[in-house]
């Protein structure tokens, strides 16, 4: 018997793969119980065309055992089995794949029901991440001798024959030592692979079997155990997301959910659904009818649990879904991926990418179909997750707007419920030839606005803004089916006629003297101070010239960094027909220290109705006092 080496390369694609390209140790049994999975799969092709081979489905097996002494762990399947020229092939030349030599030259293995799992061809070598020595005994179906292949990682490998029964293959690991950062022993303790098969590879659909021992109450002892040994199966093989749905009840959906996902809530709903022509997949995606408590941490990681084949690839797959769609849960399950590869390949996959749109596309069609029949439901989703697709809007200078806009929901202030944009429009009076909205705390405190009045009396609704993201979204989209986006609180709405506009405009003129001085007055403060007739029987307000709004700056401000945001232009508007008019004209006149202290006051006091802080609260209310 003479040792060989692995060919060319192969010794540095060895040490780079077990370094490397695999993150986590504990995927090694995930490779080997695959690689079981397709050598089954081969001889179960092969038993539907020849009746020689004698096994029906029920037959095939996988089996594991420990042995805690010796410090071995192995892996055996009743498959097709390799010969020595297979071993030689598949084992010694790193990245060579006989699944995917199999998948090539059986186009009509997958109309047959057969899925091969490993394409990828490194898979095998995972085990020397975690094993010294890896021992591998295969008995080829049809073939008279077994051989063994035998080796201690990059310095080469041996085979030579030996005796074994039945077709099949038998892999046996020798654990390394452990060491003070790593602990090798635990993969031999039953219940760390209990574990690790429900993780990875629980939906495999041939049974993976064990003898486990169990501590059982002792019929014959009263309130005593013993110890009860028995060959179990360990993975379920036929998953959720497989079914027909119309075989799986709400109960069943929700129960799968809370366990996998670790939510005490029901979901609030199941999208399940498979895609197939571009990309081929199955799904099963949930949206949680709570945020996740973690949601809003950095701790938070989202994605979608992705398969190939029913063997789990990655836990979360965040790739796989949008920022504005993080919250949801789910897995997605598609026999185009390669099983043996890494996270950082993952994410330049390019099948991945075309599954992401496409999980996209179907999550914002359902909740179209919500939000038109089941309104209720739409709405209980929007209060949780909302401020999502509201973010998407603005995210990416819009990418997503068109896609998202039609999701959007926002409270008016004449009927303190939920309108979409295109309710609010079928809605409008005529002769509005804009969408007016006003930022707030709650549309209560907007419904209070000074503005909000003289929108009102025009016979016009206003959106209720009480996001932090609200106008920001609306300022991406700019317009909806035509009409444009107005803030209230902005210096021109647009909502006077000429003959107003015309009088306004002399009353302004005739108080330009007054006015200019109150802007000295008032300095840096403002850019502006000037009469309205739009604030109903208020007084005084606060609007804003140009880009940016009173609620955009108080946004920025509060963002870190803020103290340095950009500040909106302010206009102190003054009712013109509000006695306290009268009164500034007569200070003006007569009392030009006492009119400067109007100016103050009466500038603070539009900050408060604006929900803006007052630099000297203690300076302000000595000046009222005072006049008072």
């Amino acid at each position: 018997m003479r040792k060989k080496q692995f060919k060319a390369e192969s010794k540095k694609l060895l040490d780079m793969m077990i370094n490397s390209i695999y993150t986590n140790k504990e995927i090694f049994i995930r490779e080997l119980i695959s690689n079981a999975s397709d050598a089954i799969d081969k001889l179960y092709f092969k038993s539907l065309t020849d009746t020689s081979v004698g096994m029906n489905k029920d037959d095939f097996e996988i089996f594991i055992s420990a042995d805690k002494d010796a410090r071995t762990l192995t892996i055996s399947d009743n498959g097709i089995g390799m010969t020595a020229e297979e071993l030689e092939s598949n084992l010694g030349t790193i990245a060579k794949s006989g699944s995917l030599n199999f998948k090539q030259e059986n186009e009509d293995a997958q109309e047959s029901d057969i899925e091969v799992i490993g394409q990828f061809g490194v898979g095998f070598y995972s085990s020397f991440m975690v094993a010294k020595k890896v021992e591998v005994v295969s008995k080829a179906y049809g073939e008279d001798t077994a051989h063994k292949w035998v080796s201690e990682g990059a310095d080469g490998y041996t085979i030579e024959e030996c005796e074994k029964d039945a077709a099949g293959t038998v892999i046996t690991l020798y654990m390394k030592d452990d060491t003070e950062n790593e602990d090798y022993s635990h993969f031999l303790e039953q219940y760390t692979i209990d574990e690790l098969i429900k993780k990875y590879s629980d939906y495999i659909r041939y049974p993976i079997k064990m003898e486990e021992t169990h501590s059982v109450p002792d019929p014959d002892k009263e309130g005593e155990y013993k110890e009860e040994t028995a060959v179990e199966v360990l993975n379920s093989m036929v998953p959720l997301w497989r079914k027909n749905k119309n075989e799986i009840t709400s109960e069943e959906y929700s129960e799968y959910y809370k366990n996998k996902f670790f939510d005490y809530h029901d979901p609030l709903h199941v999208i399940h659904f498979k895609s197939e022509g571009t990309a081929t997949f199955d799904s099963l995606i949930y949206i949680p009818s709570a945020t996740p408590m973690d949601y809003y941490s950095k701790d938070y990681e989202k994605g979608l649990a992705l398969y190939t084949n029913g063997v789990m690839i990655m836990e979360k797959c965040g790739d796989l879904v949008p920022d504005y769609f993080s919250f949801v849960k789910g897995i997605v399950d598609s026999a185009d991926l390669s099983l043996n590869i890494s996270r950082e390949t993952l994410q330049q996959d390019h099948q991945v990418k075309i599954i992401a749109r496409a999980i996209d596309k179907k999550i914002k069609s359902e909740l179209k179909k919500l939000l038109s029949k089941d309104r209720e439901k739409y709405e209980k989703f929007f209060d949780v997750f909302g401020v999502q697709l509201k973010w998407g809007v603005y995210a990416d200078y819009g990418a997503e707007k068109d896609g998202l806009k039609d999701l959007l929901l926002f409270k008016t202030v004449n009927t303190g419920k939920y309108q979409t944009l295109k309710e609010y429009i079928d809605s409008m009076p005529q002769g509005q030839e804009k969408i007016y909205y006003a930022c707030g705390e709650s549309p209560e405190k907007i419904a209070l606005l000074p503005q909000t009045e003289a929108v009102k009396q025009k016979g016009f609704d206003v959106l209720c803004f009480t996001d932090d993201v609200d106008e920001f979204a609306v300022s991406v989209l700019m317009e909806y089916e035509g009409k444009h986006f107005a803030n209230i609180c902005k210096d021109d709405l647009g909502i006077a006629s000429d003959e107003e506009k015309k009088a306004l405009d002399e009353k302004n003129e005739s108080a330009k003297d007054m006015l200019s001085e109150m802007k000295n007055i008032l300095g840096e403060d403002v850019t502006a101070v000037k009469l309205s007739d739009s604030l109903g029987a208020h007084a005084v307000c606060l609007s804003s010239e140009g880009y940016v709004s009173l609620d955009m700056a108080k946004v920025l401000s509060r963002m870190p960094g803020g103290s340095n945001a950009v500040k909106a232009q302010l206009v102190l508007e003054i009712n013109s027909s509000h006695p306290i008019t009268e009164k500034l004209f007569g200070l003006f006149a007569e009392d030009r220290e006492k009119f400067s202290k109007y100016a103050h006051i009466l500038y603070n006091e539009a900050r408060l109705v604006s929900g803006l802080d007052i630099e000297n609260p203690t300076e302000f209310a000595d000046m009222v006092s005072e006049l008072l």
